[in-house]
């Protein structure tokens, strides 16, 4: 295969001229198509060489580690590292990462018929992830007679196609039981939260596949009944929506009835509301003329991002207590304790809580609600726990930063300056400061 700088020079650059004809576009796409394929292929190769050099690294520095760190913890840490640094590079979150390094270390190392073909645009980037997921639990021997079977398939179907076939071929190539494949596959069991447009979020969950059908069986029950106990064309709400709602009852409330209201347990959540926000609508419903023109930013729902003012009313009118944070509106205050004490206070950590909002790790979105508060220069080098050297960062990112040779400094105002093993410079900014200049 060509060297990755002259097969990408060869691309066709996006200013050049096309014909006119639609058969004549329809082709210039799918020849883009096939270029695109051949440049992840030498993507995988690059990644994979990166991986391997960090493994060497990883063996090399062995020796030198502390006892209680075996090659394979320091190998273990050595991916950890190079999935950080291809996550900032590429400016994709760490988990894209590690299935980028590992896809390509089973394109490059064990799938070899899959990346030529891949290589030379037969296939795409999404066929060659179909057979990969398939392909990685099954041993060397089968993934060969696995490939054999599905790559001609591959080739004239499409990637959603292709995954029910490939998943069968897997099962007639898989040597152990899937009773024993679905025992190891309930431990990655989980819950996820993806923030979407204007006040909506997916909420998914990969479960047992019995357990899932299940759960979705019961919404549907509960959805119709109310659907047809309704009287002429009293339920507005779709079938689509009932199932929403049915779920969102039973998970919040612990109960479900038809006005969508229940009694039972109520869930917990956070918001952030500045206090203009609160007084932004009076009684009579018009808004008030504010003293200030400054900007005043929205509510913001923890681990989603901002919700529209009605909404954080309804929040705020029905929370308990309030935590109330005073600051001068143009400079703001510098809370610091020092030297005098290593734990950082309630009324500071509140402070850097809503000035962070996430980890601070490059890429990383997970709340500082569920994050560490980090000194950035350590306390027993002379750090003080001050705002201006204190930062979020999540256990996994916490760990990176002391037993990794990531390196970060303060420059002022919550900004983070991160330079990687290799070299490379990153910059964070706080998610709830002041907006960089």
């Amino acid at each position: 295969m060509n060297a990755p700088g002259v097969a990408l020079a060869e691309a066709p650059r996006p200013s050049m001229q096309f014909a006119d004809s639609l058969a004549d576009l329809l082709q210039g796409a799918a020849t883009l198509e096939r270029v695109i394929a051949s440049a992840q292929a030498i993507r995988a190769e690059v990644i994979d060489r990166a991986r391997q050099l960090a493994e060497l690294s990883a063996v090399a520095e062995s020796a030198e580690c502390d006892r209680d760190e075996s090659p394979s913890t320091r190998r273990q840490l050595a991916h950890r590292v190079l999935a950080s640094e291809v996550a900032c590079a590429l400016r994709v979150p760490e988990r894209s990462a590690e299935r980028l390094i590992d896809e390509s270390d089973m394109l490059v190392a064990h799938l070899g018929a899959t990346h030529r073909a891949l290589a030379e645009g037969l296939i795409s980037y999404r066929h060659a992830q179909v057979i990969i997921d398939e392909a990685q639990s099954l041993p060397d021997a089968a993934r060969s007679r696995f490939e054999q079977a599905v790559l001609p398939t591959a080739e004239r179907l499409t990637a959603a196609r292709l995954r029910p076939r490939a998943r069968a071929e897997r099962e007639r190539n898989h040597p152990d039981s899937i009773e024993r494949r679905v025992e190891k596959s309930r431990a990655d069991r989980q819950v996820l939260l993806e923030p979407a447009h204007d006040g909506m979020a997916w909420l998914s969950a990969f479960l047992p596949a019995e357990r899932a059908s299940a759960i979705y069986e019961r919404v549907s029950s509960v959805a119709l009944g109310i659907k047809r106990t309704s009287p002429g064309d009293d339920e507005p709400r779709t079938l689509t929506q009932l199932r929403a709602d049915v779920l969102t009852d039973l998970l919040v409330d612990g109960v479900v009835d038809a006005t969508g209201f229940g009694t039972g347990v109520r869930a917990t959540v956070h918001v952030t509301v500045p206090v203009e926000r609160l007084l932004g609508v009076t009684t009579s419903g018009e808004t008030p003329t504010l003293s200030s023109s400054a900007f005043i930013p929205p509510a913001e729902l923890e681990g989603y991002g901002p919700i529209d003012d009605e909404t954080a009313r309804e929040l705020a009118a029905g929370a308990p207590s309030f935590t109330r944070l005073l600051r001068h509106p143009e400079s703001g205050a510098v809370l610091s304790v020092g030297r005098d004490r290593y734990s950082v206070p309630a009324d500071l950590a509140t402070a850097l809580r809503i000035r962070d909002r996430t980890c601070r790790f490059p890429g990383c979105g997970r709340s500082a609600a569920r994050s560490d508060i980090d000194h950035t220069v350590d306390w027993q080098f002379g750090g003080t726990t001050s705002i201006d050297n204190l930062a979020h960062l999540c256990p996994s990112h916490h760990q990176l930063k002391h037993r990794s040779d990531w390196r970060v400094s303060q420059e002022g105002g919550g900004m983070l300056r991160w330079r990687s093993p290799s070299g490379l410079t990153y910059v964070t900014h706080p998610e709830g400061g002041p907006a960089p200049p």
